[in-house]
């Protein structure tokens, strides 16, 4: 079904539907809207973290109209963030999230990256994966590990 009749704006419309669809039923949302701020927080976190080459690495994997999202109000000065915990990493992510009780911001997060790590390649992933710090590996792979148990 053509939306603007472009097939790589139509492609990438469609991919990203399929992410935040993912997302909601993972989160149990209804909202689009909700699972899109989600995967917005969590990228732009995960963006900030990384490396400017390693980030430019992920972006390249990501379906364009995604790869717009994560781009989106990115300082490239400010990179990487060096995080100190689990806990600092996860401030940033609720930030977007401020004034929402039934937030959870570690099981946001978690549900966001496992999506990611599905989508992007499996050397990407690992490569991720080897430059975070232990408490934030943790949230790379916790919510993998519970949904393949």
């Amino acid at each position: 079904m053509a939306m603007t009749g472009l097939e790589a704006f139509d492609t990438t419309v469609q991919k990203s539907e399929v992410w935040l669809k993912e997302i909601g039923k993972e989160l149990g949302w209804d909202s689009r809207q909700k699972s899109y701020k989600a995967l917005r927080a969590v990228l732009h976190a995960l963006r900030d973290r990384l490396t400017i080459d390693e980030g430019a690495h992920l972006s390249a994997q990501l379906p364009m109209l995604i790869r717009g999202i994560y781009y989106e109000s990115w300082r490239p000065a400010e990179v990487p963030i060096k995080y100190r915990s689990k806990e600092e990493f996860l401030k940033r992510i609720e930030r977007d999230f401020a004034g929402d009780p039934a937030f959870e911001p570690e099981k946001v997060t978690g549900v966001v990256l496992n999506v990611l790590k599905h989508e992007i390649s499996s050397g990407e992933a690992q490569e991720i994966e080897q430059l975070l710090p232990g408490e934030l590996k943790e949230l790379w792979e916790k919510y993998d590990k519970e949904h393949a148990a």
